[in-house]
């Protein structure tokens, strides 16, 4: 008695190549959507520190240029005497400016 041996099968061989080469373009594509997102995010961030930096100077030199509120003037205590008040000096030091060391 002879048996026949299974006809081989050949539908294994085309399924198994279409799936490997579904799973690669997945995994590619996969990598580059993870790359974009990356390189979005970075933007997003450069933007919003640009905006604060920005921001902080515009406000920086807005508080320096708009005038200090006068302080009601308190009156000197019994027996001290009155000086003459000396107008406020106001020092300007900008932050922008790099000292370069020896």
């Amino acid at each position: 008695m002879t048996t026949a041996a299974p006809p081989p099968n050949n539908t294994l061989f085309p399924t198994n190549v279409t799936t490997r080469n579904q799973e690669q373009s997945l995994y590619q594509s996969s990598g580059a959507i993870v790359a974009a997102i990356v390189v979005g995010v970075i933007i997003i961030f450069t933007v919003v520190l640009l905006i604060l930096k920005t921001y902080n100077r515009h406000m920086r030199v807005k508080r320096e240029l708009e005038p200090k509120g006068t302080k009601a003037a308190l009156p000197p205590a019994l027996g001290q005497k009155s000086s003459i008040p000396q107008p406020p000096t106001v020092t300007f030091i900008p932050g922008d400016i790099h000292v370069q060391s020896r």
